[in-house]
């Protein structure tokens, strides 16, 4: 059986994490291509902000989690560069972004394979205010794009997305929350199509 290894990064809360380690973490599938069985194991978790609450869900679900403060850092390409060490210790075959709060550099991203969920319907309304951005829009629909990480802001090759409409007299808090639910159900399926694996074979 083949293993393949992920690595999640986060800065917040860790929702989106905690959603990907639920769904995906020590189950199996088969590779598309070949059939092969496969084994998704998310060996670590890292994050550039120590009072992250996510790493309290690291700890309850069992999950290691390194910390590695932006701050300690005098430039973005530092912490690049010491992010890139850290992973080396994992060898993750593909590193997964959820709520990772920060512009990585082409030092990392020439290096790395990585993927990162956005709250839009890329290319619209890139950035971290897409969510409030979208709600103010005349946009119909609001979305989740999951892409492959590049060194242009939220321009990646799109992997996967979907939509949903927009109501009238919705509040932003309301259609924040259907954005969150939308991302909990796109991004596991998203990672397994990046990663070319089918039909979950259910455990016990």
């Amino acid at each position: 059986m083949k293993n393949i290894n992920l690595v999640i990064l986060f800065s917040g809360n860790g929702s989106n994490m905690e959603n990907l380690i639920n769904s995906l973490h020590s189950q199996e599938y088969f590779l598309k291509d070949t059939q092969e069985k496969a084994k998704i194991q998310i060996s670590c978790a890292v994050t550039n902000n120590p009072n992250a609450y996510g790493i309290s869900r690291c700890e309850a679900l069992g999950i290691n989690c390194e910390i590695l403060p932006h701050k300690d850092f005098d430039c973005r390409e530092d912490f690049d560069v010491a992010l890139i060490d850290l992973l080396k210790n994992y060898q993750p075959d593909a590193v997964i972004l959820a709520g990772f709060m920060r512009i990585l550099s082409p030092i990392f991203t020439s290096t790395i394979r990585s993927i990162n969920i956005h709250p839009s319907l890329l290319p619209k309304h890139k950035g971290s205010n897409a969510i409030k951005d979208t709600y103010e829009s005349d946009d119909e629909f609001g979305g989740v794009s999951v892409h492959w990480v590049n060194e242009i802001l939220d321009g990646g090759e799109i992997i996967l997305q979907d939509y949903i409409p927009k109501i009238a007299g919705e509040s932003l808090e309301e259609f924040e929350n259907r954005i969150h639910q939308l991302e909990y159900a796109l991004y596991p399926n998203a990672i397994l199509k990046a990663l070319n694996l089918t039909q979950v074979i259910k455990n016990g």
